[in-house]
């Protein structure tokens, strides 16, 4: 008897089917680096907290946590300085 439909489906059902394709390389042992390009802010305090971020491009996945961590509390900081009112120096009397 012929089969009408072709495919993969071998004639004695004990038969494998096809052999499994054999797995992928195995990736290299330990994290790479994402290779993401930091743009300067042109605020030197801002900058030393972005370069920060390429700690992490040699950690671990959980790693990564103390460093964004890290950043945000720096980045955090330069941002609430900006806010800070001006302290008025030793001879700057506004009366």
């Amino acid at each position: 008897m012929t089969d009408a439909q072709s495919g993969s489906v071998p004639d004695d059902p004990r038969e494998p089917a096809a052999p499994a394709a054999e797995p992928a390389a195995e990736p290299a042992a330990g994290p790479a680096p994402l290779g993401l390009v930091r743009t300067p802010t042109g605020h030197p305090a801002v900058d030393a907290h972005l370069e920060r971020l390429a700690d992490a491009d040699d950690l671990a996945a959980d790693g990564h946590v103390e460093v964004y961590e890290d950043v945000h509390r720096g980045l955090r900081e330069a941002l609430d300085a900006l806010d800070a009112t001006p302290v008025p120096g030793p001879y700057e009397n506004r009366s």
